[in-house]
């Protein structure tokens, strides 16, 4: 299965700019269930490679005219990364991490434009708030600023585990600067490599191309955009009203499940067919009703059907897999819960880690010989395994081998900068005057190999490599300043060398991001090397994994969020101003929020199944990690110990796609290309955490939008699906906002909907039997 985007996007029908000749048009695949029912004749043509993509589904068109520098800009910018900020940080603690949507942020910034044009008066002391008509590159300079803001800081989870498991709060001036630096590390290391992971055409970031594409649909005019605004409105209105339901009304609509009801005091069905509540089981069979969840991991409707093939494979493997190491007993499984995050003793209590560190919060030799190694519940035992199986040691894994079999030319094509000439040339252009460079390239705008959006972005003034080298500087400074003024425990030396894994990592994992679209995690892989190298010292592993692992995805969100701007041509000086102005906004209000749920709710959080408003699985998480890796590495994951095929699994990660790859290549009719391995070994280990409950809706959701409506009704599904998506996540989000802090909790007292059939709150809300 090829993951170039000309694989992976396709096969989505797409109308073409250009007036094809009925020559020029082919379908691939004749037969497939994925070939759409279109006739030849239709002006409809399937795209083949990366640069026919990002021509034909996005305007290279620019008027340069258009200025983004508006107080309105700036007023919508500010608002809408005040909302994505404190959203954000909710959904961080809550029992399925749902990020806040960019579809839905770029609607209701247009939205919002639009209402300020309309109804604000050109004259008088409100003007600048209504420049003029609304246009497209003060909308691009809001999606930025919000997307950079809309992200809870990894950093606030070093704070959360410290204030929840170790007493440490650290004073508020510390703390924001630590989120300030370990933000900003990525964006500096990941803008200097702008000429690499983000101008050429290969570079095709395929994840934005929906919003784009409908960036451009909103600024067409006439009456296609007023139709699509109007579906978006109705649908936008209907699930913010629906939602209430689910989320407070009516709760058992997060999960609905026939199981449940039948046998309400069964714990095997709990196990199995329970899903409603963080934690409570697998949710076999259950019917969940609230968009919330069934878009927690991603929209079902924006994922090629490909990689739901992958999905759902992995997802009944997962029940599979977890059904048969908890009732075969394996890491004596049934001593501990079936889901858990957490630390326990063998006699399934939980784990008390205070009692095995010193005073400077280490681990003790004696302390550890009287408490006893911990135990993690083998469900979450088979997530880190999985999980290693996509990641391997040089950060990909399965992900790695894959690629090479199936995307050796793609690869290739991606790194023939790496030459001396072409070090030479990115060297040659690094302007150490930051203070005075110009910013203008010089490049033969008419040398073909150019991206036609990148050569259109040539004639405004650069953010300079330079500027991102200050940003790189002033976050490392502040970053050794706040780790010998905090309790971390991590040395400078081990701080260069997360920063030195970090910066390999983009380099290599931010091209195959940029290619395929899919991005990877190398959490868990810096926790194993910062245990190594800092044997005994949990807090320690905490920050070394903030600074190699954090750095790595700010990078990639930057890099995004730059081609964002390539696309709508948007200057890259207003670009890394609204980057940096969303990032730092973002992370102040991450630490407000943090702060203020954990004051309200720091008993749920340290529960072990929470409720399905509020769960500690998050921090649970990276504090068990930072125990059992920091602190406890050699004695819980060397050769001969408990969990030692944790690791090996990095090794055998490496062939797990080469029986595909040899079935494909030898019998192609059995459609081992529809098979992406590092999908289906992630999502093996997918229900070990939140609420499960959303599976079933979540792939008929996904078979209705990418299989049905895709080939039977390829232009509504170009006109519609991704604008339907947008507004049943912002719908959603908005409502979801409003309920966390009116009666959930979010700055205060909750005040749950009172106990009824639908809304069982002295237990699961599906009916299944509450385990201890």
């Amino acid at each position: 299965m090829s993951l170039t985007t000309a694989g992976a996007i396709s096969e989505h029908i797409v109308p073409s700019e250009k007036s094809l000749s009925t020559s020029d048009i082919s379908f691939d695949r004749k037969g497939d269930v994925e070939t759409a029912t279109v006739d030849a004749d239709s002006e409809e043509g399937v795209l083949s490679d990366e640069r026919d993509i990002a021509t034909h589904v996005i305007s290279v068109a620019d008027d340069a005219s258009l200025n983004p520098w508006t107080l309105r800009a700036f007023f919508i910018g500010l608002g809408l990364s005040t909302f994505g900020g404190v959203l954000a940080e909710i959904y961080y603690f809550k029992p399925q991490t749902v990020a806040v949507s960019l579809m839905f942020l770029a609607v209701v910034s247009y939205i919002l434009g639009v209402f300020m044009e309309t109804f604000i008066p050109r004259r008088g002391p409100l003007r600048y708030l209504n420049p003029g008509p609304f246009n497209k590159k003060e909308n691009a300079f809001i999606i930025i600023m919000a997307s950079a803001s809309a992200k809870s800081a990894l950093g606030t989870e070093v704070l959360a585990v410290q204030r929840l498991y170790y007493n440490i709060t650290p004073n508020a001036g510390t703390s924001v600067f630590l989120l300030f630096s370990s933000q900003l590390l990525g964006y500096g290391i990941g803008g200097m490599m702008r000429s690499i992971l983000l101008y050429p055409s290969k570079m095709l970031y395929p994840g934005v191309l929906p919003l784009l594409s409908m960036f451009d649909a909103l600024y067409e005019g006439g009456m296609a955009a007023q139709k699509k605004l109007r579906v978006f409105y109705m649908v936008f209105a209907a699930i913010f009203f629906w939602e209430l339901f689910p989320e407070w009304i009516f709760p058992l609509l997060t999960g609905f499940s026939i199981f449940c009801l039948a046998a309400p005091n069964n714990a095997v069905v709990s196990r199995v067919f329970g899903g409603s509540n963080g934690n409570e089981g697998l949710g076999l069979l259950s019917i969940c009703f609230d968009w919330q969840y069934i878009s927690a991991m991603w929209n079902p409707m924006a994922i090629p059907l490909k990689a739901q093939v992958s999905n759902l494979l992995g997802y009944i493997l997962s029940i599979v897999v977890f059904v048969a190491v908890y009732y075969n007993n394996i890491w004596k499984a049934q001593n501990f819960p079936l889901l858990s995050q957490l630390l326990f003793y063998e006699n399934g209590t939980q784990y008390d880690q205070m009692l095995i560190l010193n005073s400077n919060y280490e681990v003790d030799p004696t302390l550890l010989a009287e408490q006893g190694l911990p135990y993690y519940s083998s469900t979450w035992v088979v997530y880190l395994l999985t999980q290693n199986l996509a990641s391997s040691p040089n950060g990909l894994g399965a992900t790695f081998t894959h690629l090479l079999l199936w995307n050796r030319g793609d690869i290739c094509s991606a790194w023939t900068w790496m030459n001396a000439s072409g070090i030479k040339n990115i060297w040659a252009n690094f302007d150490w005057k930051f203070w005075q460079a110009d910013g203008m390239r010089k490049q033969d705008v008419d040398d073909d190999d150019i991206d036609p959006h990148y050569k259109q972005m040539l004639k405004y003034p650069d953010a300079p490599n330079s500027w991102y080298f200050v940003v790189f500087l002033l976050a490392f400074v502040v970053a050794l300043v706040v780790l010998y003024k905090t309790d971390s425990t991590l040395p400078w030396w081990g701080f260069l060398i997360s920063l030195l894994l970090a910066t390999i990592s983009i380099l290599f994992l931010g091209a195959l991001a940029a290619i395929t679209g899919l991005t990877f995690n190398i959490q868990t892989f810096g926790q194993m090397i910062g245990g190594y190298l800092h044997k005994g010292l949990p807090v320690a592993n905490m920050y070394f994994v903030l600074y190699g692992y954090n750095t790595v995805y700010q990078a990639q969100l930057l890099l995004q969020d730059l081609k964002i701007a390539q696309y709508a041509k948007l200057p890259p000086r207003a670009a890394f101003t609204a980057q940096i102005l969303g990032t730092l906004l973002g992370a102040i209000l991450n630490y407000v929020m943090m702060n203020s749920i954990i004051d309200n709710q720091s008993e749920i959080l340290l529960s072990v199944q929470g409720t399905n408003i509020w769960s500690g699985q998050q921090p649970q998480m990276y504090n068990s990690q930072a125990i059992a890796w920091g602190g406890l590495s050699y004695e819980l994951f060397s050769a001969g110990q408990r969990y030692q095929w944790v690791p090996l699994s990095y090794i055998i990660g490496l062939v797990l796609p080469v029986p595909f790859w040899v079935i494909h290549k030898y019998w192609p009719k059995l459609r081992a290309d529809y098979l992406y391995t590092p999908i289906i070994a992630y999502m093996v280990g997918s229900l070990s955490a939140g609420i499960n409950s959303s599976a079933l809706s979540f792939f008929a959701v996904a078979l209705l939008s990418q299989w049905w409506l895709r080939t039977r009704y390829p232009r509504w599904f170009v006109k519609y699906n991704y604008i339907v998506g947008a507004a049943l996540d912002g719908g959603t989000q908005v409502m979801v906002f409003i309920l966390s802090f009116a009666v959930q909790g979010a700055g205060g007292t909750s005040h749950l909907f009172p106990t009824w059939w639908g809304a069982n709150q002295g237990g699961n809300y599906d009916h299944c039997l509450m385990l201890n």
